[in-house]
């Protein structure tokens, strides 16, 4: 006792990718060629039938330009999306929220009678407020929040998704036209069209063989390829497959007028600005709604499609910067007429599934869409929509996380497992925005059964188990082992809040009767709300009544919460001068405390204003009158202040010294400003025994703790005294082993139970 015996991804700190690396120099170019033409392949269509869907309450006539604008989205958000948020592999493009609010934004503005262009410039207004509040929301930090969500609620939203993929896509499979239900299209074999059918079992049984045979080349391109040929040879028995106008097979009749031509993106581009002219600031009252659900359902969509994307690649993503990626995308798609979108879920996997690794198949995607229409318009129109089915229902399949049935075999993770259908259940039955809510709150409650399961009592001990570090001569140790079961010590850890309070008052609750003194060492204690801060008040009071003493000891002035507990006490008007009750610094302190009363109830306290004798102490009783006078003769008296150093970490000294008044305190230094306390000797004790006995460096600081008058021996000395008093040297030498001996026993004690608790 000092100078006596007492993932898979390279991501930074803040979980973003390697600064723009994906971008300058990626490390797999084919894969996120491969992903991003694969995940366009899936997002292109939908875009469009997006785009068609929130224009249609204006007229027929505007579906070509909604289209348009579907496309348009697509490039916009898959150009700057990728590089400003980060996330790798994530794709991002005109989804079902947008639609949602835009096209019940439109259908109500022309109830009211306004014309289209008007409802045209205040959807794009919708859409650019939206852009604005997302970009703020990561600047101010709200994406941080979805870092908090539990892996049952993430894996429940993952099978959700999976579900509602598979649900959307099995009508297509089986080919059953659009307007049936799903239960109506499943139920109904006359309404299957077995073209469908095979095209999209041929897809599937690729996509899932492929791998088998090859990883090159992804099963995803492999799956449509293959869709497309077996579509074309059913084309050679059925020759109304290979006719392009009205084939309900295929994705022509929605991008085939439009494929390879530029007409009509420069005039819904200029459209879209000569309409700002026109806006009336009153108007601006009807868009603060619209925009900030939008905002808000297309940055939950977003985050949750990264969730799940670090979910299944192992990584990690930064929210806040993703936000600000998002909200970028969706002002430059609203800038040339796109319409906005977030991070979409099908489109991301068949990415990953397909090889993408980075933030440039995200890009790549952007560029394809619209090198698609210009150029191979007439190629994407071939596509069988039974064939995308296939791809995104064994991408739908794969979501499932199918080790969450483990959960089912332990009582202790049932609850896991029913938030996890619970979700799946919101999803499917209402919304993924409303799985999205249910999740949050499911997660307050799965923070909640944690907290209040872990128990908030770390250790208990007694005061015959731990002591204070003030060295004790063996007549007080006596006495503290024999009184200490009357002192309980409590180390609390985590939150005390209304979910631990009955906790914690069960297990202080046997110690308010029989305890003299409670210690609640609060150093790992995170926060403590108002309930619980009244019930220790209680306590207080009960504690109180009896004339016994509660003690709070370590109470952070800042917690890991920020909270400052020693302030909020004080506005709480615990440990009031006139309760019975105490705030030390530290646990030592209060241990020390507690101990100097116990003595003095015993009637051991000593006179702290009597120097002692060298004869009264013990290591020299019964010692014969003239070998204590060449002992005293030879020792020199010094005195110090309270906080004065006897001497310093490193010093080479070799006295030992004898207190004969006051405390001294043995200090570790551990930097310039700050020390470990070891422990504090007093009147009677000794020290410094380890450089008196091998002329070492001194291995720490001894500093005075109250005024100190101490009796010193050095080693030369000693030595002198040894020839002529051989009984007093080994009289010495024995009672600083045997000293040392009992101190090494206590800390063995102390250690012992701390292993065992």
């Amino acid at each position: 006792m000092s100078d006596t015996a007492v993932a898979p991804e390279r991501t930074t700190s803040e979980g973003r990718a390697a600064p723009e690396k994906a971008l300058r120099r990626p490390d797999h170019p084919a894969g996120d060629f491969w992903g991003g033409l694969a995940a366009m392949l899936v997002a292109l269509p939908s875009a469009i039938a997006f785009g068609v869907t929130i224009y249609a309450p204006l007229g027929a006539s505007y579906a070509s330009q909604g289209a348009i604008a579907g496309i348009l989205g697509t490039t916009a958000l898959g150009l700057v999306a990728p590089t400003f948020g980060g996330t790798k592999r994530l794709i991002t493009a005109p989804c079902a929220p947008a639609v949602a609010v835009l096209s019940a934004f439109a259908i109500e503005m022309t109830q009211t009678g306004v014309g289209p262009s008007s409802v045209l410039l205040l959807m794009a207004l919708v859409a650019l407020v939206c852009g604005l509040l997302q970009v703020t929301f990561g600047l101010v930090g709200l994406g941080r929040l979805i870092k908090y969500m539990p892996y049952p609620v993430v894996s429940g939203y993952l099978s959700g998704v999976g579900l509602i993929i598979i649900i959307s896509q099995v009508p297509k499979f089986f080919g059953v036209p659009g307007r049936y239900q799903f239960w109506q299209g499943l139920l109904t074999p006359s309404l299957w069209r077995w073209q469908s059918i095979t095209v999209g079992a041929v897809t599937i049984a690729v996509m899932v063989l492929a791998p088998r045979v090859t990883k090159k080349i992804p099963a995803a391109i492999l799956g449509l390829a293959s869709g497309m040929v077996a579509y074309f040879a059913i084309g050679l028995a059925d020759r109304s497959l290979l006719l392009l106008v009205g084939n309900k097979f295929v994705i022509g009749p929605l991008v085939g007028p439009l494929g390879g031509s530029g007409i009509g993106f420069l005039a819904t581009m200029a459209a879209r600005w000569q309409a700002f002219s026109a806006f009336d600031p009153y108007q601006l009252n009807l868009l603060i709604t619209p925009a900030l659900t939008l905002a808000v359902l297309l940055s939950i969509d977003t985050l949750k499609t990264c969730v799940v994307l670090d979910t299944l690649t192992r990584s990690r993503h930064n929210s806040n910067r993703e936000l600000i990626g998002q909200g970028l995308g969706n002002l430059a798609s609203t800038a040339i007429g796109g319409v906005p979108g977030a991070g979409q879920m099908g489109a991301t996997l068949v990415n990953i599934s397909s090889g993408g690794h980075s933030r440039l198949s995200g890009v790549i995607e952007g560029v394809l869409a619209l090198v698609a229409f210009l150029v191979l318009g007439t190629l994407i129109a071939w596509v069988p929509i039974a064939a995308l089915a296939g791809i995104l229902i064994v991408v739908g399949v794969r979501m499932f996380d199918r080790h969450s049935l483990y959960l089912l075999r332990s009582r202790s993770t049932i609850l896991d497992f029913v938030v996890i259908v619970t979700v799946v259940v919101v999803a499917e039955a209402e919304s993924l925005i409303a799985a999205s809510g249910v999740g949050v709150a499911l997660a307050i409650l799965l923070f909640l059964r944690e907290q209040i399961r872990d128990s908030v009592v770390r250790r208990k001990s007694y005061g015959n188990e731990r002591f204070s570090k003030q060295m004790r001569l063996p007549e007080e140790m006596a006495i503290l082992e024999k009184r200490g079961e009357r002192t309980a010590i409590f180390e609390l850890q985590g939150s005390l809040f209304f979910g631990t309070t009955d906790q914690l008052y069960t297990a202080l609750e046997p110690e308010l009767k029989k305890s003299d003194y409670i210690v609640l060492d609060m150093r790992r204690v995170h926060s403590v709300d108002f309930t619980a801060a009244h019930m220790l008040e209680q306590i207080e009071d009960m504690v109180s009544e009896r004339n016994r003493t509660v003690i709070f000891s370590h109470m952070p002035s800042k917690a890991p919460s920020g909270q400052d507990m020693r302030k909020y006490f004080a506005q709480m008007g615990l440990a009031r001068q006139e309760r019975h009750a105490k705030i030390f610094s530290h646990l030592d302190e209060a241990l020390e405390w507690i101990e100097d009363r116990v003595l003095a109830a015993a009637h051991l306290e000593h006179a702290q204003e009597m120097p002692l004798d060298i004869r009264h102490m013990d290591m020299f009783r019964q010692r014969d009158e003239d070998t204590l006078a060449a002992l005293e003769a030879g020792t020199e008296i010094r005195t110090f202040k309270a906080g004065q150093k006897i001497f310093s970490h490193g010093d080479s000294s070799d006295e030992l010294y004898f207190i004969r008044k006051g405390s001294v305190r043995i200090v570790m230094p551990l930097d310039n400003r700050t020390g470990h306390h070891l422990a504090t000797f007093g009147r009677g004790d000794f020290f410094g025994e380890l450089a008196f006995m091998d002329r070492a460096p001194r291995s720490a600081d001894a500093v005075a703790g109250t005024d100190a008058e101490l009796y010193v021996l050095t080693r030369e000395r000693f030595a002198a005294l040894s020839l002529e008093h051989r009984m007093l040297a080994l009289n010495l030498l024995e009672g600083i082993a045997t000293a040392m001996a009992s101190r090494l026993r206590r800390t063995d004690m102390e250690l012992r139970y701390l292993k065992e608790s």
